[in-house]
């Protein structure tokens, strides 16, 4: 007989817009234990699972802190109110936390005037819908609050199953709200809890056998959502110092979005036991990083730390959904345990509607790596030389062709070809050379792409470098300084002599167009004291509570690109006072990065 013998949730906080698909250990007719479905459509021996979500709704309205979504609110900021904010971020546990959340919380009110948010998207299509019912109204002014008596968490959403009322007991009334293993909580399910049962059923008889096992859930919570990021306009900052002509205007331009997403696989309790256990779970952090991703509207997506089975089972199908292709390409060697799921690596994708794909190559520095002890180190040493250097990552380099270039009106059916690399240089801090080695082997592999062809070439990534160690000089200046700290460390002797570490690319990192601005305004100045004046980089790209600082970078050939906007800086303010990444509202320990290009006309000789 199929009977349940253990049941639970991969999260007790259920979070809207996120599924919920809980672990059911099911004890088989031939007495063998598996978690496998056995759906009404495959009964096994005349048996079948059988499954109810029900929704437990009290006849007590609540709403939820939008600071501290799992603790109910006590507080309304009545200046949310009078600015249409959302309601949802109106909503305080405590005055104390509406006091600390302040600077993060009055820019909602600056914002608010807008209802489509800086991306162009309406913020309620990236958050969901959450609106209040008998919330209190008042013309206070902004930064007032007001006590919630029975605010009415009310949405227009629809649930997927018709809802039907089961049972009424004791001022709870439970709805049905789902017949299938998973479901996905809705706007209406904000505030109150949700209860999962299961049961075999006889496929004869059609009725239960036994006791139905089941579960609850916390209160469901509305996905906390971080204000939106704006783009600032840097345009007119020429690197080169050449003066930017009228024919410029024609050439159209496109975004480039690069982000570390950290892989499930890293992002475990111990590393980020500061992060509550809903927000790290992938389930959750899946959905909240799509949001992200989709919101920026980038034409060009480098991530990095896409493990294999998140790119082929969610990113790689759900952004095709919004009109990416999609590439990949995982580490090398299966170092977990043989389970090529575990495997990260980096994933490029660009809108079919604007760009073509061309080539793509791929880079795996394990293969340089045996090519460069076969060639410079002796036999008796390369067994300890392979040990340092294989480090199992990767590069993918993808070019691409504009599919309005021969639209250009100065140049009548010239294609404009565009070469995009992405990496992850996943090193230990230590191994200065293995990291240094690894940049220098991709940039000369982009100097042979450049020679073949006249194109423009942008280098993304997460470089596990900051600014000023050897390899962001590499890429920065072109070359390292003969007497860099950095060089100290090269028991191989790979990077030797100095000099031969170059290259000819004339790449500039995009963020330091912030600091090259000449005119000066409030957003420009905001984000200047967000960037560390002596490398003309920002203070931080990844933010967890052991490391703050910056490892992620676009870099472009100056010759061929200029800078037109770029995505706005974070700093502790939007992370909110003592906070680390990954956080409810940022599911990385990285920050995005985005910025607009637009090409260069090509000079005619």
């Amino acid at each position: 007989m199929l009977s349940v013998l253990r049941l639970h949730l991969p999260s007790e906080i259920p979070v809207v817009g996120c599924e919920i698909t809980p672990y059911v250990l099911l004890r088989r007719p031939d007495n063998s234990i598996s978690n496998d479905d056995v759906p009404e459509s495959a009964p096994l021996d005349g048996y079948y699972m059988r499954y109810r979500w029900y929704r437990i709704q009290s006849d007590k309205k609540v709403a939820m802190c939008s600071v501290h979504p799992t603790e109910l609110a006590t507080l309304q900021c009545l200046g949310c109110l009078k600015s249409k904010a959302h309601v949802s971020k109106s909503y305080h546990c405590s005055s104390k936390c509406f006091a600390d959340a302040w600077q993060h919380h009055r820019a909602l009110h600056d914002r608010a005037s807008n209802s489509v948010n800086e991306t162009g998207v309406e913020e309620e299509e990236l958050f969901g819908r959450f609106s209040g019912g008998s919330a209190v109204m008042s013309t206070g002014i902004s930064g007032s609050t007001s006590r919630v008596g029975t605010p009415s968490p009310i949405n227009g959403s629809v649930p997927s199953y018709p809802v039907a009322v089961s049972e009424r007991n004791g001022g709870e009334t439970w709805f049905e709200v789902g017949r299938s293993r998973t479901y996905t909580p809705t706007t209406d399910d904000i505030g109150n809890t949700l209860k999962f049962e299961c049961v075999a059923v006889n496929v004869e008889s059609s009725k239960p056998v036994g006791t139905p096992s089941s579960i609850m859930t916390s209160r469901v919570i509305p996905a906390p959502c971080p204000i939106p990021r704006r783009m600032i306009e840097v345009s007119g900052a020429d690197v080169l110092g050449h003066l930017e002509d009228g024919r410029a205007a024609s050439f159209g331009t496109f975004t480039v979005l690069s982000y570390n997403i950290l892989a499930d696989l890293y992002a475990t309790s111990d590393s980020y036991s500061y992060c509550p256990s809903w927000a790290l779970s992938w389930p959750y952090r899946r959905q909240n990083l799509l949001r992200e991703i989709i919101g920026y509207h980038a034409d060009i997506i480098c991530l990095q730390e896409v493990q294999s089975n998140h790119f082929e089972e969610f990113f790689s199908p759900e952004l095709d959904k919004h009109g990416y292709q999609a590439l990949y390409k995982k580490k090398t060697v299966e170092v977990y345990n043989g389970n090529s799921n575990s495997l990260d690596g980096c994933a490029t994708f660009f809108r079919r509607d604007r760009f073509s794909h061309v080539k793509k190559y791929e880079v795996e520095f394990n293969k340089a790596a045996q090519s460069l002890t076969d060639a410079v180190i002796p036999a008796n040493q390369k067994k300890v030389a392979l040990s340092r250097l294989i480090k199992d990552n990767i590069a993918l380099i993808a070019v691409l062709e504009d599919k309005f270039s021969n639209h250009v009106a100065d140049s009548p059916g010239s294609r404009q070809l565009l070469c995009v690399a992405n990496t992850h240089v996943n090193v230990p801090q230590e191994l200065t050379d293995v990291k240094l080695w690894q940049v220098h082997t991709l940039l000369k592999g982009l100097e042979k792409i450049a020679v073949s062809a006249d194109i423009p070439m942008l280098v993304c990534g997460d470089f596990n470098s900051v600014p000023g160690s050897a390899p962001h000089a590499l890429l920065a200046m072109g070359k390292v300084d003969q007497l860099h700290p950095d060089l100290a460390v090269d028991p191989l002797g790979i990077l030797r002599p100095a000099s031969k570490l170059n290259h000819q690319l004339p790449l500039v990192s995009a963020y330091s167009s912030f600091a090259r601005m000449i005119s000066v305004g409030p957003s420009l100045e905001q984000q200047r004291r967000r960037m560390d004046s002596t490398t003309n980089e920002p203070l931080f790209t990844n933010c967890s509570r052991d490391f703050i600082g910056t490892r992620d970078y676009i870099f472009y050939t100056a010759d061929s690109l200029s800078v037109e906007s770029l995505l706005e800086l974070l700093d502790e303010e939007s992370l909110r006072k003592d906070t680390a990444l990954p956080s409810p509202e940022w599911s990385s320990d990285h920050i995005a990065l985005l910025a607009e290009f637009r090409c260069k006309p090509r000079i005619r000789r």
